[in-house]
């Protein structure tokens, strides 16, 4: 055998046995992590019927966020730091979805009986607040800690963000939602 013909042999047995040996390298070795979104997806439930009092005088329902993409963020009245975070990012992450932003809503439920500062929904003006019920709270895990949920356009809670958050994952996972969803 000729000495190009070995090197013709080994380069075709090495072209034949590096995607065999790549693939068990990225399976056993290497691994994904296998999950593609920021927030926890959990079981999707849906909101709670009945009109919750809004801030301006007025009454939110859950029919008024059908066909919407919707953050709802539950936090009490007093706004703390991470509430005023979780308000000031769903409010970017929306305005970032660009000519998609119409199909996203935003919710800040109150879990308290107090007033929410002027200032601060002066700096929100799309915002809709509520004062929530019990049956609200139950549902979203209403705490004193500022929570991101996700809803659906069909009104179902289908995802929760950590207390820590990440806008350049939730702008990910809203983009993918929007991208794909025909309802909403």
């Amino acid at each position: 055998m000729t000495r190009k013909a070995r090197l013709t042999l080994v380069a075709l047995m090495v072209v034949c046995v590096l995607p065999v040996a790549a693939s068990y390298f990225a399976f056993y070795v290497w691994q994904p992590s296998g999950r593609s979104n920021y927030g926890a997806l959990v079981t999707p439930t849906l909101l709670p019927d009945g009109a919750l009092a809004t801030a301006d005088g007025g009454q939110f329902a859950r029919e008024d966020i059908k066909g919407f993409w919707t953050y709802v963020v539950v936090s009490p009245a007093a706004c703390d730091e991470s509430c005023r975070q979780a308000l000031y990012f769903t409010r970017q992450v929306r305005t970032a979805q660009a000519k998609e932003s119409p199909r996203v809503a935003r919710v800040w439920l109150l879990s308290d009986d107090g007033a929410p500062d002027a200032s601060l929904l002066a700096e929100h003006p799309e915002l809709v607040v509520a004062r929530a019920d019990r049956q609200w709270l139950d549902q979203l895990d209403g705490t004193t800690v500022a929570q991101v949920w996700l809803a659906d356009p069909r009104g179902n809670v289908m995802m929760r963000y950590p207390t820590e958050l990440d806008p350049k994952g939730m702008v990910k996972d809203l983009a993918r939602l929007l991208k794909y969803s025909q309802v909403g």
